[in-house]
């Protein structure tokens, strides 16, 4: 049966008390599942739709925003989701399917068959989805940092915006997001260092003009906020749920 989102991500706490029901397994599998442009879990964003355990057999259910969200993006979703539930030790059948979607008939052959990307795409395959995964980890490493140096800001009114070019990952306090930049830095193959620079790029190279990096990074990161602001409110209409929704003005407000 399908959970709500809030349901969904207590159940991927990793401080959940005694054993895991398989079910409760698969929801916290999926949990690794991230939409490549929103960089956010799938079961957090509410794109399951349903899950079912009979055994070893494993059958879900996947949901977008609307009919033509990309169908590079949704098939790497549902990809992941698959190789997720496939690692798991008791497994024996996964089925994962998208639905309501221009190309699911498509995409569900081709992970049906684990034709995998260009096998299910063909000539229609523009790039692989090695690089497309490449280009999302270095835009999820852009607004990782944005985040971290914006709070380090709003926390310290007395720092020079020209002086987070200085700023290092010890300097970071120890909270979620400084977490998350040190998970995004390994993905793109930063040092997670004390001394290690924050303001780089995926590369590990510093800006020349740190305000104007700054200013990129923060770019990045409203774009990446709005969208999953928006793709919550159409999946809600879509569906007739309630969103979970951020309020806009905390995405878009004047950053100090």
């Amino acid at each position: 049966m399908a959970r709500s989102a809030a349901t969904v991500a207590e159940g991927t706490r990793s401080d959940t008390p005694g054993p895991r029901s398989r079910e409760e397994q698969v929801y916290a599998a999926l949990g690794s599942v991230v939409d490549p442009e929103l960089d956010e879990p799938v079961t957090d964003l509410g794109f399951v739709r349903s899950v079912a355990v009979r055994g070893v057999l494993v059958e879900v259910h996947l949901r977008l925003p609307t009919s033509f969200c990309s169908p590079n993006f949704a098939y790497l979703m549902a990809s992941d989701a698959k190789d997720a539930l496939v690692a798991l030790p008791w497994t024996d059948r996964v089925v994962v399917e998208l639905d309501d979607h221009h190309d699911s008939d498509l995409i569900n052959a081709g992970l049906a068959a684990d034709a995998g990307y260009r096998g299910t795409f063909r000539h229609e395959a523009e790039e692989s989805l090695d690089q497309l995964r490449e280009t999302f980890r270095i835009k999820a490493h852009t607004a990782a940092m944005e985040r971290c140096l914006t709070g380090l800001l709003r926390a310290r009114p007395d720092l020079a915006e020209e002086s987070l070019g200085e700023v290092t990952l010890g300097d970071l306090p120890d909270d979620e997001h400084t977490a998350a930049l040190l998970r995004r830095r390994t993905a793109v193959g930063l040092p997670a260092r004390a001394e290690a620079r924050v303001l780089v790029d995926h590369r590990g190279r510093p800006p020349a003009d740190v305000p104007l990096a700054l200013r990129r990074a923060r770019s990045t990161r409203i774009s990446i906020d709005g969208n999953a602001h928006f793709c919550r409110g159409l999946l809600a209409t879509r569906y007739g749920e309630e969103p979970a929704f951020i309020p806009l003005t905390t995405l878009t407000k004047e950053n100090r």
